[in-house]
């Protein structure tokens, strides 16, 4: 993070007296204070996982927007040959599913195209030397 984007991020989970969660996230940099955003969860985890997907949101489309990338540019070295950059591509679905089994639930997802037809991406360019991101896959692998 640049230093005219230091600052930081307050989370705070509190138990609500129905057996549910609310997580409050609030994000300070630089001059910029967002207001208070609260996330209803079933479990305190769950509440967490809301604000932090939305904290990832709002900083995916940031991360974009500063590139000002032309999104049919072409880079040419100058034999004419075309240069391959790096991109880090982000898919983000999200739904609420009233199913009768979460095996259901997940099926009835991925069934047809509505994931990728309805999803949020962000496409952000990296450096070649940048690494790779680390994550796992929904197995935890």
């Amino acid at each position: 993070m640049s230093q005219t984007r230091s600052g930081s991020i307050a989370v705070t989970v509190i138990p609500q007296a129905t057996g549910g969660w609310v997580c409050e996230a609030t994000t300070s940099l630089a001059a910029r204070t967002d207001p208070t955003k609260s996330f209803h969860g079933q479990s305190a985890s769950h509440a967490i996982a809301l604000a932090l997907e939305d904290l990832a949101r709002m900083f995916r489309k940031d991360a974009e927007a500063e590139q000002n990338v032309d999104w049919d540019a072409v880079e040419r070295a100058t034999s004419g040959e075309v240069v391959n950059r790096r991109f880090h591509v982000i898919l983000h679905y999200e739904r609420v599913a009233e199913e009768e089994s979460k095996f259901e639930a997940l099926t009835n997802t991925l069934l047809g195209n509505t994931v990728v037809e309805d999803a949020e991406i962000a496409i952000i360019q990296v450096d070649a030397d940048l690494p790779k991101p680390e994550w796992t896959s929904r197995d935890g692998d």
